[in-house]
């Protein structure tokens, strides 16, 4: 009994020496000079601790946030929530199609590689012989389930206006993003504006862009919500006929009202009127919500289900899907206060804090603002992060659906490139983050007996970022 006690002491005192020296050797590292690093390492077996730094210090989080988005919408949701969009007749104007939308981000995304309009083939197809005969049909589209904020107040003017920081609305269409062409061959002048695909007739641009011979995309889009002026400013590759950047389509409930009315015209079905929701919605806001809504749904003619929760949280931590990680925190947010005046993004933040509280994961660390993880000021601990994996893994009723949603390294998704080629390609499943300055993986490293939860997370480096990844992976084959 003594020998084996003795081997164990000298086992994990060789191992924790280690990686203590692997911690040095990762936090020594020249690239790492002026960054804050914070480390967590915990066994999902035994809750005991491999290896800390900083581990209860508040760092930017990057998108590894969305962790705690997915976790808490599975946990709430359970995996077989769908989202459900309700086309019926106004009870009060028979003559008026409404589209009462859910949240459902999923309307002709391209995540699932998809026929874009597939959805609306369906829907036209469930339509045609209800709205036949209807003369001067008007579309109500019901966008106001989350409001009009569609953003967190702490995104960057940087970022707003592109893509990845779409607004997020009780309708989205086409993951409320566009592409803008250009024509580069031109190298004496600025990119030539060739289209935007979908279409959006009334958008204008007043375009800074330059070229460049490096063969990088340096483009971006800057516009608020709801406005169709937008400014395009950095430099995108030159020589090409057809070269494209991403956008934030303005008005999602709007353009997917614009929509629906092209294809039911071609089942001859015309639509005199397209309105949405959001001016009942303010007109409402300043009587507090006294006022009546202006529609009242009555007879249903279909109604669109998404498909169900785990592939939206596996798109969402496979691919970092911003928008979906933002409508997944309205979704949680509205669950809990219906009140559509109220915000639902706040709501979210609030029971997240709450509901994490409640499972004795402390969040005394968590700066939380948005779903995804773009807010410069999101933060949270590497603890943090270790306790809610653990407890995901350990405790939760829909821990394989949360395990199977994340990427798996050196396979897939923003982890393709991530331990490729090592002994542990394969056996971590994880989340990644980035944004400048920062660099985060957290997930599970699964190898035989070995059976981690971990966080990594660096901030304010002022090496390269391939360098820093490169540090990460060297760190992680020390375990």
């Amino acid at each position: 009994m003594k020998c084996v006690l003795s081997f164990l002491i000298v086992f994990f005192t060789l191992f924790a020496g280690f990686s203590q020296t692997a911690l040095q050797q990762f936090t020594q590292n020249p690239a790492l000079k002026h960054a804050l690093i914070g480390i967590s390492v915990k066994d999902l077996s035994t809750g005991k601790t491999i290896v800390s730094h900083n581990e209860e210090k508040s760092l930017t989080t990057a998108s590894i946030m969305k962790l705690v988005t997915t976790a808490t919408a599975l946990e709430l949701l359970s995996p077989s929530f769908r989202y459900k969009t309700t086309l019926a007749l106004d009870a009060q104007d028979p003559s008026t199609l409404l589209v009462v939308g859910a949240g459902d981000p999923t309307l002709g995304t391209s995540g699932f590689k998809e026929n874009r309009n597939s959805f609306l083939l369906d829907w036209t197809k469930a339509l045609q012989n209800s709205l036949t005969g209807i003369e001067n049909l008007k579309l109500y589209v019901v966008d106001n389930l989350f409001g009009y904020n569609g953003i967190s107040d702490e995104w960057t003017w940087i970022d707003m206006g592109n893509y990845y920081a779409s607004g997020a609305y009780g309708i989205s269409v086409f993951d409320n993003s566009y592409r803008i062409f250009f024509d580069t061959t031109n190298r004496n002048s600025c990119p030539i504006i060739l289209r935007t695909d979908p279409e959006i007739k009334v958008l204008s641009f007043i375009n800074q862009l330059q070229l460049n011979t490096t063969g990088r995309d340096n483009g971006y889009i800057y516009g608020a919500p709801f406005s169709y002026k937008r400014i395009l400013r950095g430099n995108i590759p030159a020589g090409r006929t057809a070269f494209s950047i991403k956008g934030d389509i303005p008005d999602p409930g709007l353009m997917l009202g614009e929509t629906l009315a092209v294809e039911l015209s071609k089942r001859g079905i015309n639509v005199s009127q397209i309105e949405t929701a959001q001016n009942d919605y303010i007109n409402r806001s300043c009587n507090n919500g006294q006022s009546q809504n202006n529609y009242r749904v009555g007879r249903v003619l279909h109604v669109h289900q998404s498909r169900p929760i785990t592939d939206i949280l596996r798109e969402t931590n496979v691919e970092s899907n911003n928008h979906f990680a933002e409508h997944l925190i309205r979704t949680i947010g509205r669950n809990q206060n219906q009140d559509i005046y109220s915000d639902a993004l706040q709501e979210g933040v609030k029971f997240i804090n709450s509901y994490w509280t409640k499972q004795n994961v402390s969040t005394s660390s968590l700066f939380l603002h948005d779903g995804s993880g773009l807010a410069p000021q999101d933060a949270a601990s590497p603890e943090f992060f270790c306790d809610l994996l653990t407890h995901m893994y350990s405790k939760s009723n829909y821990s394989k659906e949360f395990y199977a949603s994340l990427p798996i390294a050196g396979q897939e998704g923003t982890l393709k490139n991530f331990m490729s080629k090592t002994k542990y390609s394969g056996k971590i499943r994880a989340k990644s983050g980035s944004i400048g300055g920062v660099q985060c993986y957290a997930g599970y490293l699964i190898d035989g007996n070995k059976r981690y939860a971990f966080t990594i997370m660096v901030n304010k480096f002022t090496g390269s970022r391939a360098v820093v990844r490169k540090s990460i992976e060297t760190f992680l084959l020390s375990l």
